[in-house]
């Protein structure tokens, strides 16, 4: 993986870099023969004791070296960024941050760390968007193209910033399909189960978007209870009964499908495995999230895609 090896090239510059300045102050520490700028000379007894031991400062620096590098490391293992000569250069998500499509295309650009900026839409308005034909979310502008439809904007972006891989296996296939066809039907359901919950999933808005205090009032309040009414129609027409048990069947669904591997994809995410933790992330650290989480075993796989995206790379 090129990421891992641009990592380990910087982490034995660091050692590099560290070495020299050892080397360097160990020269300075003899020349000046220990008793200049207050310095205490060492005891007769341990004189070749301290000739070997490391500055105090020059081992900080070795310290910091070791572990910026070490960071570094784990940080590249976590990406996949394309070639520089095949990565976008202006990158913009118009989206709501609790969307699950939404987040299925943000999954994809964590993972392939490529920048991005975000405009929060005023899900009442769409104020932000009026200048697309499209009035739907996620709209993505990639270098001034506008592409829509979270799984059209992952596959054409996958296939510019890869363009020498097979795009996706019959396995990998069914599965991103299964995550459109069946696992975001249950989430409205158990997102907007209740008023509270409702009202849970809207508080983002005091927190994202460019909005006045009122839009905001109106975009919580007016936002969960239209979800609210929206939630118990999909529950109908998708014959839930239960939105609980839907979505622990869902994660035990995939969980079956992943037969023991750590991801779908085997040592390393797939476009399914990115689809189904982009959806999920929005419930995560809510109450249905946590419910999920605890009735289910789907929190260790969640936690490694956690740990292989990585930091986001949007940009402000």
């Amino acid at each position: 993986m090129r990421s891992i090896r641009a990592a380990q090239v910087l982490a034995s510059r660091s050692l590099l870099l560290s070495s020299r300045a050892l080397h360097g102050a160990a020269a300075s520490t003899a020349a000046a023969g220990g008793g200049r700028l207050g310095a205490q000379p060492s005891p007769p007894s341990k004189a070749s004791s301290s000739s070997r031991a490391m500055p105090a400062g020059i081992a900080g620096a070795v310290s910091f070296s070791l572990t910026f590098a070490t960071m570094a490391a784990v940080e590249a293992k976590a990406k996949e960024r394309p070639p520089l000569d095949l990565l976008p250069q202006n990158v913009v998500l118009y989206q709501y941050q609790a969307c699950p499509f939404c987040n299925k295309v943000r999954a994809f650009l964590d993972y392939y760390d490529i920048p991005y900026k975000v405009v929060e839409v005023n899900p009442l308005s769409k104020k932000e968007i009026k200048w697309s034909e499209y009035k739907k979310v996620p709209i993505l502008t990639v270098d001034g193209e506008q592409l829509v439809d979270s799984s059209d904007i992952i596959n054409i972006l996958q296939q510019r910033i890869c363009p020498d891989d097979k795009i996706t296996n019959e396995e990998e296939e069914k599965w991103c399909r299964w995550v459109d066809e069946c696992l975001v039907h249950v989430l409205s359901p158990n997102i907007y189960r209740t008023t509270s919950e409702a009202l849970e999933s809207f508080d983002y808005i005091s927190k994202h978007g460019n909005f006045s205090f009122t839009e905001r009032f109106a975009v919580k309040y007016a936002g969960a209870a239209a979800m609210y009414m929206v939630s118990k129609k999909l529950k109908k027409r998708y014959n839930i009964t239960d939105e609980r048990a839907s979505l622990y069947d869902a994660a035990n669904t995939w969980m079956e499908a992943l037969n023991g591997r750590d991801f779908l994809g085997g040592s390393k995410p797939n476009l399914a495995d990115l689809a189904v933790f982009g959806v999920l992330r929005p419930i995560r650290y809510l109450r249905a999230g946590k419910d999920m989480v605890e009735h289910t075993q789907i929190g260790d796989w969640y936690q490694r895609m956690e740990d292989e995206i990585g930091q986001p790379s949007r940009i402000q």
